[in-house]
């Protein structure tokens, strides 16, 4: 049966379109420019001591990230649904299939995410104003709860802080670069330059280097999970995927070119934030405040945007059920998965609560992501061939190639993550086996079968 416009939502899904083109391009652009861009530079120069390397290996990761952006464009056209990856694996594979990643994805990545920027906030206030470990974590319960509320008044409410945010956090880091540049206190020659005494650069140090790289990246897929909300959604799901994510590498490359001019490559390669150090170099140690800020500001955006879109996976699957009852019900005023957002909000603040760590949350979350986004652009190759001549308002450009060399990234990650993290790998793992007896229960407790 091919699908027609009325049934390109879940039939019993009574969320509003109330997001416009602007509204999903920020919620990408918000859910990636979070702390990496300031906090990984770093580590990447002291892998890619070449300030020219240094560059493409943040073009090779946006061009990665927008050939997961073409993959996920085709498939958010061809299922305008809330959800994003476990509508697509249920579709492509089996409910199975579709249920494990949406398991994964809630619990493990949108959760530990959520986590990661809370403890993230507090950590970096408490540079700015003495706090201690329990305020720290206080702190973080409180920001979990204030931005739960916000997006339980309602989609427009959250969205508008978003685009507030976002618009805050471009035009901060545009001053930043323009400003920067003016200045003249940095030296142009050493966007060519490279470490002294460095040896010769190999394709390990390189794809070590893509891992930050594309973790930085990461959150291009955000509209994808609110898109039973965006209006015009086959038109503007890949619009705004590829639009937002446009503005994070055009954004990316100009702050990385700035902290070349500004921080000769040895320190760079000892720099733990980038940001502040080339702001203290350009403009003065105070500089460094106001850095600092920005990054606290970056951090809260990123996470309104993740509380904004992740209830919309236990909800898709509450639809279907297979998830705890009462998740798929919708605010009868707010028109907002209520339950969903309360549901995320008691995951997020048991790992704020047992983790407590900023690192150890960021560790947890990482594999999940890869594992996650690796499935997604499978999907598209098992679709391509089980559903033909399903409509596809948008055909994902280079396929098969490009779709190709993603998973190929990825599970080059992947594999050694599993290497060099096995711990954290392992957890991911067994939170992703554990979904198989709660599928087992959903799907025997008399909840609404999937359709």
């Amino acid at each position: 049966m091919q699908p027609q416009e009325s049934d390109s939502r879940h039939p019993r899904d009574g969320l509003l379109r109330a997001l416009s083109l602007p509204d999903a391009t920020f919620l990408v652009v918000a859910s990636v420019i979070g702390s990496g861009i300031f906090l990984t530079p770093g580590r990447i120069a002291d892998l890619l001591p070449h300030a020219g390397i240094f560059l493409l290996v943040w073009v090779v990761g946006g061009l990665l990230s927008l050939a997961g952006a073409l993959a996920n464009a085709e498939l958010g056209a061809m299922f305008p649904r809330a959800g994003g990856d476990y509508v697509y694996l249920r579709e492509a594979f089996h409910p199975v299939a579709g249920f494990l990643v949406g398991w994964l994805s809630f619990f493990v990545i949108q959760a530990g995410t959520v986590a990661t920027l809370a403890t993230g906030f507090s950590a970096g206030l408490a540079e700015l104003i003495p706090l201690g470990a329990g305020e720290q974590v206080a702190l973080a319960v409180v920001l979990v709860l204030a931005t739960s509320l916000l997006n339980y008044y309602g989609v427009r409410h959250g969205a508008r802080a978003n685009n507030v945010t976002s618009v805050l956090k471009i035009g901060a880091l545009v001053l930043f670069v323009a400003i920067g540049f003016s200045t003249g206190r940095g030296d142009v020659a050493q966007l060519a330059g490279r470490a002294a005494g460095s040896g010769a650069i190999t394709l390990s140090a390189f794809g070590l280097a893509l891992s930050p790289v594309l973790f930085s990246y990461l959150g291009w897929n955000a509209s994808v999970y609110v898109a039973s909300e965006i209006r015009d959604p086959a038109r503007n799901v890949p619009r705004s995927l590829f639009v937002g994510l446009a503005f994070v590498i055009a954004i990316y490359l100009a702050v990385n070119a700035l902290y070349l001019y500004a921080v000769p490559l040895p320190a760079l390669r000892q720099t733990a934030n980038a940001g502040e150090a080339t702001a203290a170099a350009l403009f003065g140690p105070v500089s460094g405040t106001l850095v600092a800020v920005l990054v606290l500001t970056s951090i809260l955006g990123t996470l309104n945007a993740t509380i904004l879109t992740t209830p919309r996976i236990a909800y898709a699957m509450a639809l279907d059920g297979l998830f705890f009852r009462g998740v798929d019900q919708v605010h009868a005023t707010h028109r907002t998965p209520a339950m969903a957002i309360a549901v995320l909000a008691l995951a997020s603040l048991a790992l704020v609560v047992l983790l407590r760590s900023f690192p150890s949350v960021l560790d947890y979350t990482t594999f999940a992501i890869v594992i996650a986004t690796i499935a997604d652009t499978v999907a598209l190759y098992a679709l391509r061939r089980s559903a033909p001549h399903r409509p596809r308002p948008y055909r994902a450009w280079g396929y098969p190639l490009v779709p190709a060399l993603y998973i190929a990234a990825n599970l080059a990650i992947a594999g050694n993550m599993l290497v060099q993290r096995p711990r954290e790998c392992g957890i991911g793992l067994a939170i992703l086996a554990l979904g198989l007896p709660f599928y087992w229960w959903f799907t025997r407790s008399g909840n609404p079968a999937p359709e």
